[in-house]
């Protein structure tokens, strides 16, 4: 199969993932850029993060138009993240391949976990925020994304409700804007790199993204979000484990 009709597939499932369950689908972005297209952990987690970005910002843009989006909150949640972001995007250019990809499982198999757990129960009331908490989980979040190349949504929406106290539809919506930050901010420290990534596969990888996350959306509506969730979940050990063994190997 041709390098372009990988990366349309690669991307057409990716952003079906990211339109059916609001956050997590980047996570399969950067092993099918290293598996399907062949590219250097470092070049793939740079890759990722354009589509990503691209993707965030369409959805956000859509988001926007509902009104769930609590740009305020947002914006000091992903203020915290910024420097993180920054941060670890440069220093995943120094950071030998292994441990990226070593990291990177890492990450899917947590986020696996956390889809096949049962949902909390929702907080009742809006608690008092501390500043403190919103920093830390703003900063971890920023970290992730420079270093590993996803966006975190698996990751912003929880701290969204249970740390910044949002309702779920909102906390959604404006993930998508802290994401979308922390990825241009994380591109911005990469820039150096940008050579080494191949724009001709990267491209239609992210069209494909963003035209998959609207079928995701329509999908979403016909299969229960628990149904969806347990079957990414499966998928996502399922590439935690391969790139392990590739690790260790």
């Amino acid at each position: 199969m041709s390098v372009l009709l990988l990366a349309l597939a690669a991307g057409a499932v990716t952003g079906l993932a990211l339109g059916a369950l609001g956050g997590g689908g980047s996570v399969l972005a950067v092993p099918a850029l290293i598996y399907l297209l062949g590219f250097p952990p470092a070049a793939a987690t740079t890759a990722s993060l354009v589509v990503v970005t691209v993707t965030s910002a369409t959805a956000l843009a859509a988001h926007a138009r509902e009104g769930t989006v609590r740009w305020r909150s947002g914006a000091v949640f992903a203020a915290a993240g910024i420097g993180p972001a920054a941060v670890g995007g440069l220093l995943s250019r120094h950071l030998p391949a292994a441990l990226l990809t070593g990291a990177f499982a890492v990450l899917a198999a947590v986020a696996a976990v956390r889809m096949l757990r049962p949902a909390a129960a929702p907080v009742t009331g809006p608690g008092p925020v501390r500043a403190s908490r919103v920093a830390g989980a703003g900063a971890g979040l920023g970290a992730v994304t420079g270093l590993l190349g996803v966006g975190g949504g698996f990751l912003a929406v929880p701290s969204l409700v249970n740390v910044v106290g949002l309702r779920m539809r909102a906390a959604v919506g404006t993930s998508l804007l802290v994401i979308t930050i922390n990825s241009l901010t994380a591109l911005a420290a990469r820039a150096g790199s940008a050579a080494d990534v191949d724009w001709s596969a990267v491209g239609p990888f992210a069209g494909a993204a963003v035209l998959g996350a609207w079928d995701g959306k329509r999908l979403a509506a016909r299969l229960s979000a628990g149904t969806l969730q347990r079957l990414f979940a499966c998928a996502l050990l399922v590439v935690a484990a391969f790139m392990v063994a590739d690790a260790v190997s």
